[in-house]
């Protein structure tokens, strides 16, 4: 293997802002310690939170200021104590920053191999939304084979992994999104139902769809106003996940509701969990979603491949919500 060069290319935010902030730069080639290895990127996939840390919201300590929380390419060095990784693996990472460069540093833990038949630009639209899935919707909302659930955001990077997802492991998905293309996409994935927000009214359409019985699973990513529209659309014993709360965090609740349907909340963020954590729930993921990934069952619907000089230009998209599956940045 050619020795690796001693500074790579990178993507910071220079200062808070929109996305005209974001900024080639050149730094050194990161050195994997104990427990890491050091990954050339093929590509990074772009994520909300990215056009958080880039807007100036606070990030965990110690954090690089080089953007990407996810990544796909080739392990080209290893520190110590890494065992079962090597160079020339080929894997996809979640990461807890600097994706948007040639070269980045991941936790062994918290990497994945990466199926035969999925190239490495798809991978990099993998990590996030696994990690992001698994718990939240097969840990917190517990779905199980032969339940219902209404899926919000559903043409999203996320989203669209959550559906596919949630069919693969039996379960009747009814998947909301905005406009006839976000529609018919879902409606390609075979959904058993997809509600245009801008036309419909979800719970009428959980009604309809469920005799009036309601969904089993609810996973939200809107918050705000939709959370007393998603405990009506609910069953008995239901489970509520929120991903976001791009309408408001704060709402009021109604508990009598929620407990004469026997509802349970739950949430989650995926960035400040522990290593350890992250590591238990790759090793999930490994069991569970990778064989989906390896058989063609489940795979990321990428939007836009981007090289990792417009930056800039993949953030607008996603802020723009423009975008029905994942945006990606390659690299050279």
């Amino acid at each position: 293997m050619s020795a690796l060069p001693e500074r790579m290319s990178a993507v910071i935010a220079r200062e808070p802002g929109g996305p005209d902030v974001l900024q080639g730069v050149q730094r050194p080639v990161p050195v994997p310690h104990a427990g890491h290895v050091l990954i050339r990127v093929t590509a990074a996939g772009v994520n909300r939170p990215d056009l958080m840390q880039r807007s100036g919201l606070p990030v965990p300590p110690g954090v690089s200021d080089v953007l990407g929380l996810e990544a796909a390419g080739t392990v080209v060095a290893v520190g110590d104590g890494v065992d079962g990784l090597v160079p020339g693996d080929r894997v996809m990472a979640l990461l807890n920053g600097g994706g948007y460069a040639q070269y980045c540093v991941a936790h062994a833990g918290h990497c994945l191999r990466v199926p035969a038949a999925l190239s490495l630009e798809h991978a990099a639209g993998v990590p996030e939304a696994a990690f992001t899935v698994w718990h939240n919707l097969f840990e917190l909302g517990r779905l199980q084979r032969g339940d219902s659930v209404l899926i919000h955001g559903a043409a999203s990077g996320v989203g669209s992994f959550a559906v596919q997802c949630a069919q693969a492991a039996g379960a009747c998905v009814i998947a909301t999104a905005g406009g006839p293309q976000k529609i018919a996409m879902l409606e390609a994935l075979g959904v058993w139902r997809a509600v245009d927000r801008h036309r419909e009214d979800f719970v009428d359409v959980v009604n309809a769809c469920t005799e009036g019985r309601g969904v089993d699973v609810v996973l939200d990513n809107v918050g705000g106003p939709y959370i007393a529209r998603n405990l009506a659309a609910m069953a008995m014993g239901g489970r509520h996940v929120s991903l976001s709360f791009l309408q408001g965090a704060k709402i009021e609740l109604d508990l009598q509701l929620l407990m004469r349907k026997s509802l349970s909340l739950a949430s989650s963020t995926l960035r400040p969990k522990s290593d350890a954590e992250k590591t238990r729930l790759a090793a999930c993921i490994h069991e569970h979603l990778l064989p989906w990934l390896a058989s063609g069952q489940v795979s990321p619907l990428i939007h836009a491949r981007l090289p990792l000089s417009q930056a800039a230009d993949a953030h607008r998209l996603l802020e723009a919500n423009a975008n029905i599956g994942k945006v990606l940045l390659t690299v050279d």
